[in-house]
């Protein structure tokens, strides 16, 4: 019997992401700089939906969208153009799109954004979640209701965490680990959460918190433990030259999912997320970055590199056998359209 679940269920904040590429180095108060580097798209929770549904995964999306030019721009792509599920998702009168400007300057960023919180949160847009496979989410010191609801009804949950900016690192947000299948903290959270010293401790302790355990380290790869198979696995990074790192671990986490939902072993889920990051931060930022199967695929096929080849010779079987159009990248400006207020504007959809 078909299984008509959605594979991943999402809900968070949308940005318009504008990101300048090439600089060199942070302006400084009264400068200047000129870049011929530029891409712009939906960022924000959009990476995890793009990055997820460009590996053909059903994926719904609970979000707001303003109704300006922003915010129906990121609809159209999402919806139109990637093929997300927006039925959960709500347009808000009023209500500007925030937008973020990052700054990408050899392997950092710097991000300004404009915006106001949402007038719907997480928990009114989810309500009583649908059933799903998966549920990608960002936990938060404050836990959101939905989310025990999703897990009581079998929703496995996939979890990531941010920065802390009052860097206590409180370990109660740890408590909500009892609701998820997996963590994927980056080395530094992971570290500073568990006051531990070093990655691989770090995930030692995570590892006794929840079935499934992934640090990454940016640089240096990705260390993961699966108790439920008794697998652990280290894998290193891709030598790539970095043109913007903005949703490389979004790309991680959904390419992750993706291979989980694959009932791929775990060294093989690591490495495809690795890559898949890898991949991901060659273009400008944000949700259109991500390369699904079409640039994985390219990859594979253009590798001459013995040592790559064996490491992931499992692409020969994983890779589709439709990998469907190239994918499309951050464009320097939206293409033009009808603007919402516009006489061929579209109707809103609530």
């Amino acid at each position: 019997m078909d299984d008509d679940r959605p594979d991943v269920l999402l809900t968070g904040l949308l940005f318009y992401d504008l990101v300048l590429t090439g600089l060199g180095k942070p302006p400084t108060p009264g400068e200047e700089i000129w870049t011929g580097g530029m891409g712009c798209g939906p960022g924000g929770i959009a990476n995890l939906a793009v990055a997820a549904a460009r590996f053909g995964l059903r994926t719904s999306l609970a979000t707001v969208f303003g109704d300006d030019l922003y915010g129906e721009y990121c609809r159209d792509v999402l919806q139109d153009q990637e093929a997300v599920d927006l039925s959960l998702s709500r347009s808000a009168a009023g209500w500007p799109t925030p937008v973020t400007v990052s700054l990408a300057y050899g392997q950092d960023r710097a991000l300004v954004t404009h915006g106001q919180e949402p007038p719907y949160s997480q928990d009114a847009l989810m309500g009583d979640p649908p059933e799903a496979r998966t549920a990608l989410v960002h936990i938060e010191a404050e836990p959101r209701e939905w989310l025990a609801k999703a897990a009581a009804n079998g929703t496995q949950i996939y979890a990531d965490v941010g920065w802390d900016p009052t860097q206590q690192w409180s370990t109660d947000l740890l408590d909500q680990l009892r609701l998820c299948h997996a963590f994927l903290p980056n080395d530094t959270e992971a570290m500073a959460y568990t006051r531990t010293d070093s990655a691989v401790a770090a995930l030692g302790t995570l590892s006794e918190l929840v079935p499934v355990a992934v640090v990454t380290r940016g640089g240096d790869g990705a260390v993961a433990v699966d108790q439920t198979t008794g697998e652990y696995a280290d894998v290193p990074a891709l030598a790539v030259d970095v043109l913007d790192a903005t949703g490389a671990g979004d790309v991680f986490g959904a390419s992750f999912v993706a291979a989980s939902l694959g009932g791929w072993p775990l060294e093989e889920r690591l490495r495809f997320a690795v890559l898949a990051a890898g991949l991901s931060v060659r273009r400008h930022g944000g949700a259109l970055a991500a390369p699904g199967w079409y640039g994985v695929d390219r990859w594979w096929r253009s590798l001459t590199d013995p040592e790559l080849k064996r490491a992931y010779g499992f692409l020969a079987d994983r890779v589709p056998a439709d990998v469907g159009p190239p994918v499309r990248h951050a464009p320097i400006t939206p293409p033009a359209g009808p603007t919402p207020m516009g006489p061929g504007a579209r109707a809103r959809r609530h």
